[in-house]
């Protein structure tokens, strides 16, 4: 997994609806909150017009589940972009416990679509090199 550059996160508690029947976090969980990082930071990062303009999908994920998350540990989800392939996005993910425990790992990748027409469009170079900075 590459390293962090422009890093966006967000904190969340493990919730009672989190559980599942072994007493931890369900996988599903961390999927969701690795889809939540992406869609967080497009928002946080993008104006108004862009989000008109165009929309983000997820198109492939692979995750690593390392450890178990117990009710109301507190979570950090961290992610950066990888690499620009055309319409495509990597976008790296860790969902961290506390003292920065890595509980999971993800790698998804994410393609840009135009609003209006839901066809894919090549991520413009402004766009691409204001997304990887950081948020002031």
């Amino acid at each position: 997994m590459s390293e962090p550059v422009a890093q966006f996160s967000f904190d969340t508690l493990a919730a009672p609806e989190h559980i599942d029947e072994l007493g931890h976090v369900n996988h599903k969980v961390y999927v969701a909150w690795a889809e939540e990082a992406g869609v967080r930071h497009w928002r946080a990062f993008a104006s108004a017009e862009m989000q008109t303009q165009y929309v983000w999908v997820a198109s492939r994920l692979e995750m690593d589940f390392l450890r178990e998350t117990k009710l109301g540990e507190a979570i950090r989800v961290q992610t950066w972009l990888g690499a620009l392939r055309g319409a495509r996005f990597d976008r790296h993910v860790r969902i961290l416990g506390a003292g920065g425990l890595e509980k999971a790992r993800a790698k998804t990748t994410w393609a840009l679509l135009d609003a209006v027409r839901r066809r894919p469009a090549r991520v413009p170079a402004d766009l691409a090199a204001a997304f990887a900075q950081p948020l002031k």
